[in-house]
């Protein structure tokens, strides 16, 4: 096989790079990792890499990293340290560093914000293969690096004994057949692509290294089992049912994914800044990812009890951490929600409460009373089909265009129906008092906006979130007070 047998295989996450909020590693943290991916099945751990924050770490951090992932995984599985720079020397260095420190392999990302071209890229993985003595695996990520390493360089860097694998994560099949094609009798090609897993394992990849893997390992080590043992119909069914999550990840970078570890009590804080909650992962998209997760069962469901006036009725809800264990005083509950970006953008405002109480009343007004250019509609599913809990909605900006009032009262009127609805499904709405309470929602839909279809979705988003927020009592004041200095309008600077 050559100078180094080892060829990686398998399902490897990206790691996590545990912070304090201090922005300092967080050791013990970083070492729970390690044994929860180990006990997870995984076939090898990749620390400081993309995912890892590397970039927004000192050199001797990335070696404290290594260190301590290498120590605690105590050769149970292969560790391939992330050792990328924006020059050769620098390259060779930490490289040389991370061979001392026991690492099974290294990879290296292509230089970044100076650009080199092909002549450049080849003669800097000569070089860094020439003065090192460590199996090197090749990381092609241009959607970070601005920089693609043409297969054809590829090509002619795996007959050098030091190079054992390529990690794709162009996004681009027509790129990853071609490794696929010219270099998987040689070296292993790794899919980092999250979306393309099955795509690259059918095409003959010998496995991945993904950011999802930190959150989902035993799915992708299934999809990945199934492929193997031509299983393609089951492992075409796992695709799909992650795919959304895998998306959203890949959207989110490392801040996505130490929000879904933290909701699965596996903490790992804080990313360093500037990549903050609330702008580089809005509040909305957080609680997207809670409810992709409760889909796959990783979050667990338990029953509380709800308290309308004399009733009590019993609903299964979807609860994590401070939900609480009984909802009471449907006087009044608020809840607000974000989704979606400039005039794509849908905001909902809304109010839930008992029938009887204020909140009742403003119902009432908003239909017998309403203000021009801003009429309530009764919100409904479809022709004389109510939506129960009875919702009213309300536009927040005057109509005044027949454009803008399709677009309001069609597309997300229909959203909000269908959010009220799944909520009812989901036990956020508590079935039993659906007569009980009523619902008044304050739509934003900007008058430039254009496609039907976003503004249906995202008022969807936007809806649903907001019920649960209001039915949950969120965010909380700690929330408020941890949060502040990330709140921002999201119209702000807009020109």
């Amino acid at each position: 096989m050559g100078k180094f047998d080892y060829r990686p295989k398998g399902v490897m996450p990206a790691m996590v790079t545990p912070f304090n909020k201090d922005e300092s590693i967080n050791e013990e943290q970083l070492r729970n990792l390690v044994n929860y991916f180990i006990d997870q099945g995984v076939t090898g751990l990749v620390p400081c890499g993309t995912t890892g924050e590397f970039v927004n770490m000192t050199f001797e951090e990335r070696l404290k990293v290594i260190e301590i992932v290498v120590d605690e995984t105590n050769g149970r599985v292969p560790v391939i340290a992330g050792t990328g720079e924006t020059g050769t020397r620098m390259v060779i260095d930490a490289s040389k560093a991370a061979t001392d420190l026991g690492a099974d392999a290294v990879i290296i990302v292509t230089p970044y914000y100076l650009k080199p071209k092909a002549k450049g890229l080849y003669d800097h993985y000569f070089t860094i293969a020439e003065k090192t003595d460590i199996p090197i695996v090749l990381y092609n990520i241009p959607v970070c690096t601005g920089v693609e390493l043409p297969w054809t360089v590829v090509e002619d860097l795996v007959d050098i004994e030091n190079f054992v694998a390529i990690k794709d994560s162009s996004g681009d099949y027509k790129y990853h057949s071609a490794l696929l094609e010219k270099v998987s009798d040689k070296i292993s090609v790794l899919i980092g692509w999250d979306e393309l897993v099955l795509g690259s394992l059918a095409g003959g990849s010998a496995g991945c290294i993904l950011g999802s893997a930190n959150v989902i390992p035993k799915i992708w080590l299934e999809l990945y089992d199934h492929v193997k043992h031509n299983r393609l119909q089951e492992a075409q069914a796992l695709q799909k049912k992650v795919q959304k999550l895998a998306r959203m990840l890949i959207n989110s970078g490392a801040l996505g994914a130490k929000e879904c570890l933290n909701m699965l009590s596996v903490p790992v804080g804080i990313t360093r800044s500037p990549i903050i909650l609330g702008d580089a992962l809005s509040y909305e998209l957080k609680d997207e990812f809670r409810v992709e997760l409760e889909k796959l069962g990783m979050i667990e469901k338990k029953e509380i009890k709800f308290e309308i006036g004399e009733k009590e009725l019993t609903s299964r809800f979807y609860a994590v951490g401070v939900t609480p264990e009984k909802i009471s005083d449907f006087s009044l509950k608020v809840g607000e929600s974000l989704v979606g970006d400039r005039v794509e953008l849908a905001h909902i405002d809304l109010l839930i409460g008992d029938k009887k109480g204020p909140v009742g009343e403003a119902y009432a007004k908003a239909l017998t009373h309403p203000a021009k250019g801003r009429e309530g509609l009764q919100v409904i599913l479809e022709p004389n089909m109510q939506v129960k809990p009875a919702t009213v909605m309300i536009p927040t900006v005057k109509v005044t265009s027949l454009r803008h009032a399709s677009l309001t009262y069609g597309p997300a009127q229909a959203a909000i129906a269908k959010a009220v609805i799944q909520c009812v499904e989901d036990g956020i709405l508590p079935k039993a008092a659906s007569e009980d309470i009523v619902i008044i929602a304050n739509v934003f839909v900007h008058p430039s906006a254009s496609s039907r279809k976003r503004v249906f979705i995202n008022n969807y988003k936007a809806t649903r979130n907001a019920i649960r927020k209001a039915m949950e009592g969120l965010p909380t004041v700690e929330d408020g007070i941890e949060n502040a200095e990330n709140a921002r309008h999201p119209f702000r600077n807009d020109p």
